[in-house]
């Protein structure tokens, strides 16, 4: 079976049985050509709807040239990846192929999928091509009929999709909407059709936080934004999307942050395992992601040096040194995400969201609570800086880095505070995100330099030059703390951080 992979960008409008669709003068010059489709599609998901609840969704469908499988997931506003596995067509669809059931395990974990849903879609597309014949956009007319398996009553609407095609862009899309508004049609309140025909059984998708919201509502609706994202990245660190590693640690992070910097306001006693586990969690992606950053690191700064410098094989080098322990790291890493500790951890943090163990801090108004819980986590990051400035050599240098993941928290709990407080926690966050720049940037350089002195040993010995690792080696021992602009960054840092504590 041959699989394709796509962004599919495109957003939804409501039309009745009488809507006439606008013209498309003011968009395109030329005419579209005009196909038609009787399209049979079947919705697989768990009997609670797990794939529903994560906003993916999984069918198999016919009636056109893409028949077979597809599996479509959350990448971003009116954005999706489509995953399509070709497949014969025929009456009943089956089980899904164990590729896409793969990728799909901690959402489904061992509850089997099952067909919950029949859509008939007769459909009207109107495509625009460029002069070569490659897709610009897509409009299409859908008259639907849906029924919920096994036996629910089938309901009927009809719906207009504009899609990008390859080659097109967002203003094409932006031009298509303004039509579609002035022409008095408006967007679809639901996201996709299997939602609108799931209707009330469709699981509810979490609401904002509202800016009058408890301190405790705050921060657990955080921590179900952390535990929703370790899902999604779960399913793209299995497909190997390029920055799922580091987004899975990004989230695992926060969500541990969000723990320690909130535990007045959520028991730390009682989520004292879980905030370990995350820590745990972390650090197992922390090999396959620092390898990531390093590989990266290296190219560029071998790009950086002219011809003359870079003697002897030194990128087949690298992609010998590093081609086996990404490989290793990755292999771990998935072998984790099959675990059952990673399910349990999963399991523990849907469990603080479901019933957080609220303290009574948790009641108080986040707008006036939350800045004194962040003013702890300013005043521990502070400490280390003041330390920091009292050293130099290796201890300033440890100081800092804990000054740095300091930050990091700062930061990530800032971030989970911003529903509530606005705009100066989108001012603190970019501050801090900047010292974390300036201190990040020597930290990598801590790390990098071992791993390049490892490399000129083994081209010496493979009887190739070792200069150009020496060159590197020595550039990045000679990477200290960039004070100019350490100063500036932290000073900003402070005068936001006392503008949201107070």
């Amino acid at each position: 079976m041959a699989t394709t992979t796509h962004r599919e960008i495109e957003r939804k409008y409501e039309a009745t049985p009488t809507t006439e669709l606008p013209s498309w003068s003011s968009v395109f010059d030329a005419e579209p050509v005009v196909h038609e489709q009787q399209l049979l599609a079947t919705y697989l998901d768990t009997a609670d709807l797990r794939l529903a609840g994560a906003r993916i969704t999984l069918r198999y469908r016919t009636g056109d040239d893409a028949t077979g499988w597809h599996l479509k997931l959350p990448a971003g506003k009116d954005t999706r990846d489509e995953i399509q596995v070709r497949a014969e067509a025929r009456d009943e669809p089956g089980p899904p192929p164990g590729e896409l059931a793969e990728l799909l395990r901690t959402i489904t974990r061992d509850a089997p999928l099952q067909p919950i849903a029949e859509l008939r879609t007769a459909r009207r597309v109107l495509r625009w091509t460029d002069p070569a014949g490659r897709d610009l956009l897509d409009v299409t007319d859908d008259h639907v009929t849906a029924r919920v398996l096994p036996d629910g009553p089938e309901h009927s609407w009809r719906e207009i999709e504009v899609e990008l095609g390859a080659e097109g862009d967002l203003r094409l899309l932006k031009k298509a909407d303004a039509v579609l508004r002035r022409s008095g049609v408006q967007r679809s309140s639901s996201a996709s059709k299997l939602a609108r025909a799931l209707g009330d059984r469709a699981p509810e998708q979490p609401k904002p936080v509202r800016a009058e919201a408890t301190a405790g509502e705050v921060v657990v609706a955080y921590l179900r934004d952390q535990a929703a994202a370790i899902r999604r990245y779960d399913v793209e660190v299995r497909r190997d999307s390029e920055d799922a590693v580091h987004q899975l640690r990004v989230a695992t992070r926060r969500a541990r942050s969000a723990l320690q910097a909130y535990g007045k306001l959520i028991d730390r006693e009682q989520t004292r395992q879980l905030t370990d586990e995350l820590k745990w969690l972390a650090g197992v992606a922390g090999p396959a992601r620092d390898l990531e950053v390093l590989r990266a690191r290296f190219g560029v700064a071998v790009q950086k040096q002219p011809v003359e410098n870079v003697l002897g094989p030194v990128q087949p080098r690298l992609a010998a040194w590093f081609a086996p322990r990404q490989a290793e790291a990755r292999t771990s890493l998935l072998r984790t995400l099959d675990s059952a500790r990673y399910h349990a951890l999963l399991d523990a943090l849907d469990a603080v969201v479901a019933d957080p163990p609220l303290t009574a801090r948790a009641g108080r108004p986040a707008a006036k609570e939350l800045p004194r819980q962040l003013a702890r986590s300013f005043s521990r990051m502070q400490t280390h800086m003041d330390v920091a400035d009292q050293h130099r050599g290796v201890e300033r240098d440890v100081e800092l880095h804990e000054g740095r993941k300091a930050a990091k928290r700062l930061r990530y709990a800032t971030e989970g505070a911003e529903p509530v407080l606005g705009r100066d926690a989108r001012k603190l966050i970019s501050h801090t995100k900047k010292v974390q720049e300036v201190l990040g940037e020597h930290q990598d350089a801590v790390v990098a330099a071992p791993v390049l002195r490892e490399l000129a040993i083994a081209a010496a010995g493979g009887g190739e030059s070792s200069f150009t690792w020496g060159l590197l080696y020595g550039l990045e021992i000679c990477t200290g703390v960039d004070e100019a602009a350490l100063d500036p960054a932290w000073a900003g840092l402070r005068k936001a951080a006392n503008k949201v504590c107070g």
